[in-house]
């Protein structure tokens, strides 16, 4: 590897720019599609009355949890075959698809409880696509960037997907969703759409994929030019990415396993807070009493605050360290969501689920900054990779969890129990673990 790297310093600020779009689009439409919009239109609007004695909302977590499940299962069949630059685009592309066209099949999913199991089928099918996508996705960064600009980039498609959901957001919510009305004659929003079977959630639905379609497609358009990694790329059969992984888990264990309990660590915590953010919403509107509008507001305000809290935690990261940070941020998030559960109404949703995504921000980021603190020099892609992968292998515990707190007290509010009780595990995990001094002379790039 004695030549420069060409390929990554070719990268145009226009496919840059593509790359931070397709990360608008997506995040974008998650917010509406699994967090703040269909989510809380299934348990609270189609869900009610159906059959049996699980509730709307116990389902949401099962639901969650499969699709965690099914992306554990092939995230690493397709971290394999995307290894080689010129299948990206086309992983990309069919999963960017499936989730625009399982957005536009939510269009029918009229507020009747026949059409319950309908969508929570694609209600994970799009999760999961949405997930998986972002594997070829991630790994066009290292196309787009050096190990000098890698933090860069990547903070600009992370401040683009916050930008993407607060916009979509105040977007539906201003044409679709504001108002109060539910009669068979209401409308809600500025276009004025019709409440009666669900028509002004139905026709949001369609914004959303529309959303994703235009802002994915530039990095679609210019994925096939994007520059050529430097890496070598050795061909790996589709079932060899378990025994890659595992491989990669065997070395990083021998050459040091706290760097392994870190990975525990951090993929309990991210699951639990993947899942405080997916299900918040649903909890706002069927626990809290919030509004389904006012739900939205909610949104784009956690969402500004987590943004911001991302920017002041990797101050407070600079001057004591990430592993603080990490520690205190969960502390806080815990003591919210244990708080929020013993109280009622939507003043003590908002003051606890605002204080909550106000640490959300710091967790994250600090946990990427210390990880590239811990991993060895020149590991850093496959420290990531591991970070990835294991994030995705726990990602039903939490979801799973929910419900069966849901169903175990009785209660849809319980389930903040089951997620705390995950958050709790990633933060004993976190405490064991020894973090390496910083030196002044290597200090990682902030991300």
């Amino acid at each position: 590897m004695s030549q420069p790297e060409p390929a990554s310093r070719t990268a145009a600020r226009s496919q840059v720019v593509a790359w931070a779009l397709w990360d608008c689009g997506s995040t974008g439409l998650n917010a509406i599609v699994a967090t703040f919009v269909f989510s809380v239109y299934l348990t609270s609007s189609v869900g009610v009355g159906i059959s049996g004695g699980t509730s709307p909302a116990s389902w949401l977590g099962r639901t969650g949890a499969l699709a965690g499940l099914t992306v554990a299962v092939l995230a690493p069949l397709v971290g394999v075959w995307v290894e080689s630059p010129h299948r990206r685009r086309v992983a990309l592309s069919v999963s960017t698809g499936l989730a625009v066209a399982l957005t536009c099949a939510m269009f029918f999913i009229r507020d009747r409880p026949s059409y319950f199991w309908a969508g929570l089928v694609l209600l994970a099918a799009t999760a999961a696509c949405s997930d998986l996508a972002s594997v070829p996705y991630n790994a066009m960064l290292r196309q787009l960037s050096t190990p000098q600009t890698a933090g860069r980039i990547s903070g600009l498609g992370w401040a683009s997907g916050y930008f993407g959901s607060v916009l979509l957001l105040l977007l539906i919510y201003t044409g679709f969703i504001s108002g109060s009305g539910s009669g068979a004659d209401a409308v809600r929003g500025l276009l004025r759409v019709p409440v009666q079977d669900g028509l002004y959630v139905r026709e949001a639905m369609l914004l959303a994929a529309a959303w994703l379609a235009v802002l994915a497609l530039p990095l679609l358009l210019v994925a096939h030019r994007l520059p050529e990694s430097t890496d070598l790329y050795q061909p790996t059969r589709m079932l060899g990415g378990y025994r890659k992984l595992w491989t990669e888990v065997s070395a990083e264990w021998r050459r040091d396993r706290n760097l392994v309990y870190f990975l525990g660590a951090s993929a309990l915590f991210r699951d639990g807070l993947a899942t405080v953010f997916a299900l918040g919403a649903v909890l706002g509107v069927n626990v809290y009493g919030i509004s389904q509008a006012n739900v939205l507001i909610f949104g784009v305000v956690a969402s500004v605050l987590a943004a911001a809290g991302a920017v002041l935690g990797g101050f407070v990261d600079h001057r004591i360290g990430s592993k603080p940070v990490i520690v205190g941020s969960l502390i806080a998030i815990i003591t919210a969501a244990l708080t929020l559960m013993t109280l009622s109404g939507p003043l003590a949703f908002w003051m606890c689920g605002l204080l909550l995504s106000l640490f959300v921000g710091p967790s994250q980021s600090s946990a990427r900054a210390l990880l590239l603190q811990m991993a060895k020099h020149g590991r850093e892609g496959v420290a990531f990779g591991l970070y990835t992968m294991t994030g995705r292998a726990v990602a039903f515990l939490a979801p799973w969890l929910f419900s069966v707190f849901v169903d175990g007290f009785g209660a849809v509010r319980a389930g903040l129990g089951g997620i705390s009780l995950v958050l709790v595990a990633g933060l004993l995990g976190m405490l064991l673990v020894r973090v390496p001094p910083r030196h002044a002379t290597a200090a990682p790039e902030p991300v």
